[in-house]
């Protein structure tokens, strides 16, 4: 956008350009791609289009009465091409424009309000006006808000996709955001350099989803899902690292591997295995090796799947109606192969559709049971190990009081079809037994950095449903 003093003199340039963006157009946009002119040919064509130079002279393609534009979107005509669709409006002697990524080839032009990026450039458009507005009748202040303006923007659309469209709560941190580097090799994602110690954190964070019913005619399903988080603080405009994902002997192969842009290179086969299919003798089972250059803030190097035996908890879960009471059983077996040493472990067992809890009598073989404020739900809290043998249960009779509108309703768990949920965290531990060996880290940059490696298996939707009543359709399958 610029601010105009006359038709020929612009005053506090201001824009941003996303390579990323731009490469993006032309894989979607294929054949019917315009390449974005230089900077200074843009303005020319943009000012054009606007009638803001040369309005004295007649230009069919601009100026013909059946060409009247109904909206802020213009199609810019380029060396290159036709450029559109442009955003484009002004505001308080200030020109604002964009133009915006369309995911589909452009001819025939698509409907306007299928594409999205239009919302998206308008709003942070907007966010932009509406941080430089209050400024406009004050020269130096408008200066020095535009001067600040290309930091803020860094971070509120920091590769091309707008984050944050409040520009204006951006302004009190923009001191710690740095310029855009210079450096022609420093790739897009790196929107800063580091300066200090090189240190490399990784963290495998693996979660089992579970669904138990404790019945012959139902299978239990479970399903394991892990993301391998890093934060790379390296010194350096590209810094190359490579990093390797082991399992042991008889470890679960991962599947459907995900990985981040930053990655340079990875094996195909290593792609190749999908959860979709059986598994078989020639399935790749690592070591899973992915050079990357790493961006500048903590993110998600990959993600995978698993498929593993057994669950790390089995369960049974009995609730039946005895005349006004509930009688309930609980039984649950921590696997021998699982660690045993929990940051917390605990059920849940909530009472749909009932009023509060008004006489709870029962017992427990290990740990502690509560019961929650509202008088609806029974907290058993197993701790950070389970005894010797690796099996706790519970049992107890339940009776309640009048509904009220405090209690939770639930439309699926009506009757007895209920649940007890798990939440645990076991660290040190991932299911799969994936780990990052230390030293195969590789970081081709001076000095010995320091690497912290961790990892840590959570429970997501950690679901055994009542044995004693029809588990509902929709939880039948992950």
């Amino acid at each position: 956008w610029e601010k105009m003093s006359s038709p020929n003199r612009l005053l506090f340039p201001c824009h941003r350009r996303y390579p990323t963006v731009e490469i993006r157009a032309e894989t979607f946009n294929g054949s019917t791609h315009v390449p974005v002119p230089s900077d200074s040919a843009f303005l020319k064509a943009l000012l054009f289009e606007l009638r803001l130079i040369d309005d004295h002279i007649f230009v069919e393609h601009r100026d013909t009465c059946t060409r009247i534009n109904h909206s802020l979107v213009y199609s810019v005509r380029t060396e290159g091409g036709d450029l559109w669709p442009v955003l484009a409006f002004r505001k308080s002697g200030l020109i604002y424009a964009c133009l915006p990524l369309v995911e589909e080839t452009l001819e025939p032009r698509p409907p306007l309000l299928t594409v999205t990026g239009l919302s998206q450039g308008l709003a942070l458009l907007l966010g932009i006006v509406d941080y430089i507005s209050p400024s406009r009748k004050n020269e130096a202040e408008m200066n020095a808000k535009i001067g600040q303006l290309r930091n803020l923007l860094i971070q509120a659309c920091p590769l091309g996709t707008p984050l944050n469209t409040n520009i204006r709560s951006l302004n009190s941190v923009f001191d710690d955001i740095q310029e855009m580097p210079t450096d022609e090799n420093q790739p897009a994602w790196r929107s800063n350099t580091y300066k200090g110690k090189p240190q490399v954190n990784v963290c495998i964070t693996e979660k089992v989803k579970c669904m138990q019913y404790d019945k012959r005619d139902v299978v239990d399903m479970w399903q394991v899902y892990g993301a391998v988080n890093c934060k790379c603080d390296i010194e350096g405009s590209a810094p190359n690292v490579t990093l390797s994902l082991n399992l042991p002997t008889n470890g679960p192969p991962l599947q459907d591997i995900v990985v981040h842009h930053c990655v340079t290179s990875v094996d195909p086969a290593m792609l190749m295995s999908s959860s979709a299919e059986p598994l078989d003798d020639s399935v790749y089972n690592g070591p899973y090796k992915f050079p990357f250059i790493p961006p500048s803030d903590s993110f998600n190097l990959c993600y995978y799947t698993a498929q593993v035996p057994v669950p790390p908890i089995l369960g049974s879960y009995q609730l039946v109606e005895e005349g006004s009471q509930l009688k309930i059983t609980v039984n649950l077996k921590l696997h021998e192969s699982i660690k045993n040493s929990f940051e917390y472990c605990e059920a849940r067992i909530p009472f749909f559709n009932r009023g509060p809890i008004t006489h709870l009598d029962s017992r427990v073989s290990y740990g502690t049971l509560d019961l929650s404020r509202e008088k609806s739900l029974l907290l058993w809290v197993i701790g950070q190990k389970f005894p010797k043998s690796l099996e706790v249960s519970l049992t107890g009779t339940v009776s309640f009081g009048t509904a009220g509108k405090e209690h939770p309703t639930d439309y699926v768990c009506t009757g007895n079809t209920a649940y007890v949920k798990l939440y645990f965290r076991i660290p040190d531990f991932t299911l799969t037994g994936c780990y990052v060996d230390q030293h195969s880290i590789q970081i081709f940059v001076p000095g010995k950095p320091k690497i912290t490696a961790s990892r840590e298996l959570i429970s997501s939707d950690y679901y055994i449903w009542n044995s004693k009543a029809p588990a509902p359709v929709v939880y039948k399958t992950l």
